[in-house]
């Protein structure tokens, strides 16, 4: 009883705080009170209903014959639209607080909402080394449910809530991806409604100009209900190797040289400052020496870019062996390193045994609660991008994201670019070697100014023949867009299927500059 009598008598000081301060004040500034006590528990909720229904329709097969009359469900919705004459542009019903991009899409409220509830595993083919699945399966979801059969994807994309969907229509990467390419490389098949209701399927040999012209445009040709994306047998470890380098010369010709040898199975790079970072190479393996296992993954561990900042501090080589799921999802827990912005004493070991097992909040629930004022503040205080540039510019480009932005960690992660069809691909005729390069943060340049200094940004991303990942912020006007990405094939398709009436262009679903 005295327990509780304690509890409710700091809830009612905490409220009698909220109160002198002001709700907005305590959400802007002490944002970390609303996570820890709301969010994160309700995160936790969210999580164990989704575990409990994949289980469960797994367990009862269901998948599959619910499948078809879903995908007729869609169809229903589609034609019903064109009933109603077409008057206004389709869009998914799934709301815009669900997606993982920061970006808030005001499209959901003035278009025509089609609910697309398709979050199963369909189909695991081990002879064709196949998974299908439907475009709400999440990467947490999905490796969950291949690793125990021996199985895993080539390019497991960080964070347990990205989608298949959002991965194909948008981009994925991961650190195998010097080998594999991006997420849209893994797969084989797509099978999509269009706009006039119908239901077809395209792979490379079948309606081949569709699946490449499907990735990057962000549901405009058609929507997306399910995918087939090739599996790799999984292991149990990656035998990691960290490696500190200074200099900002020898951190790109190493870590070039490392990403163009197939023979690692994982590369990655954080850079902690301009001349400093930490290169990452990995291999994976069933064998282990026991006295090097890392579990990173637990919930009492550092968080992970924090535990390879050690290395860099005590200047020294390491190797470790980290269970291979703990290893996909490594960045998860502090959601790369946005984490410490919002809870400063999340990776203190007290916080970490204590409420560990919480961490991270759905970035979806910080999405719906942020408020007006915070979405300002992190609009104008805060950058979430990813630019992929050629490897060959890697030097120059980390130049200019410390004079525009400086903003550290920066992630670097390799990856090969094929010379196909699509909105993406290399300038040459040839497949080259890219790297992304993500930067999440404060930016502590003085005089950063989020719609100046990004479209500075772009500009000089579109120099080198770069590309933009669309799930962020977009400056760009449209003449600028269709000069970074080639519109050829895309604006192509969406005459020949008329999706013109159907569904809006991707420069007017993502730029800001169309949107304002």
């Amino acid at each position: 009883m005295s327990a509780l009598w304690s509890v409710g008598a700091g809830l009612l000081l905490l409220l009698l705080w909220v109160r002198h301060r002001g709700l907005e004040a305590v959400l802007v500034h002490h944002r970390w009170v609303f996570v820890c006590l709301f969010l994160l528990p309700l995160s936790i909720l969210f999580d164990i209903y989704y575990q409990l229904r994949a289980w469960a329709v797994w367990q009862l097969h269901s998948a599959p014959r619910q499948h078809a009359q879903r995908v007729r469900h869609i169809q229903e919705q589609v034609r019903e639209w064109k009933k109603e004459g077409s008057k206004r542009y389709m869009c998914t019903g799934r709301p815009g607080w669900l997606t993982v991009s920061l970006r808030v899409g005001k499209y959901k409220k003035t278009h025509k909402n089609i609910m697309i509830n398709l979050m199963d595993v369909l189909e695991v083919d081990s002879e064709r080394q196949v998974v299908r699945v439907e475009p709400l399966v999440s990467m947490g979801q999905l490796t969950a449910h291949l690793n125990p059969m021996g199985w895993t994807i080539p390019v497991v994309p960080e964070l347990d809530d990205l989608t298949v969907g959002g991965l194909i229509m948008g981009t994925g990467i991961e650190s195998s991806s010097h080998i594999y390419g991006l997420f849209q490389h893994t797969c084989v098949a797509y099978e999509l409604v269009l706009a006039d209701g119908s239901l077809v399927r395209c792979s490379p040999t079948e309606n081949s100009d569709l699946f490449y012209a499907v990735p990057w445009s962000c549901g405009t040709l058609g929507f997306l209900v399910a995918a087939e994306i090739k599996m790799i047998p999984a292991k149990k470890y990656v035998k990691i190797h960290y490696k500190p380098v200074r200099g900002l010369q020898k951190i790109c010709e190493k870590f070039t040289e490392e990403s163009k040898k197939k023979e690692n199975s994982f590369v990655e790079g954080l850079l902690y400052s301009l001349d400093e970072a930490v290169i990452m190479t990995g291999v994976l393996t069933d064998e282990a020496e026991q006295s090097k296992i890392n579990r990173i993954g637990n919930y009492y561990k550092p968080w992970f870019f924090k535990h390879v900042e050690k290395y860099l501090k005590a200047d020294r080589t390491g190797v470790e062996y980290i269970p291979s799921r703990h290893y996909y999802h490594r960045h998860t827990r502090s959601i790369f390193w946005e984490l410490q912005d919002i809870i400063p004493f999340g990776n203190n070991p007290v916080f970490r045994y204590l409420f560990g097992w919480m961490v991270p909040p759905k970035i979806s629930l910080l999405k719906l609660t942020q408020g007006e004022a915070i979405r300002k503040l992190y609009e104008q205080h805060h950058v979430v991008q990813d630019m992929l540039v050629p490897m060959k510019s890697l030097e120059k480009s980390i130049q200019t994201f410390h004079v525009d932005l400086n903003v550290y960690p920066l992630w670097l992660c390799p990856f090969i670019l094929p010379n196909n069809p699509g909105m993406v691909h290399p300038k040459g005729d040839e497949t080259e070697l890219y790297v992304d390069i993500g930067a999440y943060g404060e930016p502590k340049r003085k005089q950063f100014e989020a719609r100046a200094s990004m479209r500075q940004m772009e500009k000089f991303v579109r120099s080198v023949h770069g590309f933009q990942m669309l799930y962020a912020d977009c400056y760009m006007t449209r003449e600028e867009f269709w000069d970074m990405f080639d519109g050829s094939l895309y604006h192509k398709l969406r005459e020949q299927m008329n999706c013109k009436d159907a569904f809006p262009e991707v420069y007017d679903k993502i730029c800001k500059a169309a949107r304002h």
